[in-house]
């Protein structure tokens, strides 16, 4: 009889991966593979490709960098990525707004996020918290309704821009609750949560990630949530719904290269980012940040796109938004 050592089994159950693997190594070439995020740094689209990059770059041998490519509501980084290399080392970490609303309300010429870039693998999925500056006058949700209808447009709120789920949410937030609020659009979450730490403007709806550190320092305010479900990070911060306001939204997180690149390479690079996204660590580090890790194939990618695009579609046209 022949006996295997358990250090030899475990290098033969391996190299099923890393034969998968290594051709997408090879066609990558050693070359640093670029993270280009479509917003600025700070926000939720930045912390999460910054989640992926480092066990990336060790699954796929090479150094992963993470590129901020803000403005044009997505379109400057999608259209880089759409028209880069198609060789794997030029990747988009994009953000469901910009993939989903942005072109219904502000195509780009000869670019549109759903034919020129390829879904390869989602990363986490968020619903979005209504903050308000520490010194606002108000302590939760129902009061902040009142104050916001005893006082029509004046009270204004930061997005990261037209177009953005910020904005959308926040319009069908008027909507339904029959109020007046100014909208102030930046060029991302970043300078937006900057202008509310600094009281310029008066709150924000947006997700966790790049909110949690201030509320826990008393520097922001958390008066709603517009998941399902109540946040383990947030237990005391009621739902939307449970307020008496039917708002249900959040936003996901996904990674696209252009459609130029081949079938295997694509396949490749989608298990690669399959492997982090299912990772303990990472899954731990998601729910640290408010959010859930979420794994999905480039055809469930899709169809989720696909679906938001047509629920939006409705709030784009009952707001009128348009884009800048």
């Amino acid at each position: 009889m022949t006996f295997i050592s358990r250090r030899a089994l475990l290098a033969v159950a391996g190299l099923g991966t890393a034969a998968w693997l290594n051709p997408v190594r090879a066609q990558i070439a050693g070359k640093p593979v670029t993270l280009i995020v479509s917003s600025a740094a700070g926000g939720t689209t930045d912390i999460s490709a910054r989640m992926l990059a480092e066990p990336l770059g060790k699954i796929l041998q090479t150094s992963v960098i993470v590129d901020n490519r803000a403005g044009a509501n997505g379109n400057i980084a999608g259209q880089m990525v759409a028209r880069g290399p198609i060789d794997g080392s030029s990747l988009l970490v994009q953000y469901s707004g910009y993939q989903c609303i942005t072109p219904l309300i502000q195509p780009a010429a000869g670019f549109d996020p759903a034919i020129n870039l390829k879904p390869l693998g989602h990363l986490i999925d968020a619903p979005q918290l209504l903050v308000v500056r520490a010194n606002f006058p108000v302590d939760n949700f129902a009061d902040f309704i009142k104050y916001v209808k005893a006082n029509p447009g004046k009270v204004n709120y930061a997005s990261s821009g037209n177009g953005s789920l910020q904005h959308v949410t926040t319009e069908l937030l008027k909507d339904l609750t029959k109020t007046f609020m100014v909208h102030i659009p930046y060029r991302g979450t970043g300078p937006a949560l900057n202008d509310l730490l600094a009281g310029t403007v008066d709150f924000t709806i947006t997700t966790p990630p790049p909110l949690l550190p201030h509320i826990r320092a008393g520097k922001l305010k958390a008066l709603m949530v517009t998941g399902r479900n109540r946040l383990a990070a947030l237990p005391g911060i009621p739902t939307a719904t449970e307020m008496g306001v039917p708002l249900v939204a959040s936003s996901w997180f996904a990674v696209y290269g252009p459609t130029g690149m081949s079938a295997d390479l694509q396949n490749r690079l989608s298990l690669a980012i399959k492997q982090v996204v299912e990772s303990d660590s990472f899954k731990k580090r998601a729910e640290d940040q408010g959010a859930k890790a979420v794994v999905m194939s480039s055809a469930e990618l899709a169809a989720l796109e696909a679906n938001e695009r047509k629920m939006w579609a409705r709030i784009v046209k009952v707001a009128n938004i348009k884009a800048d």
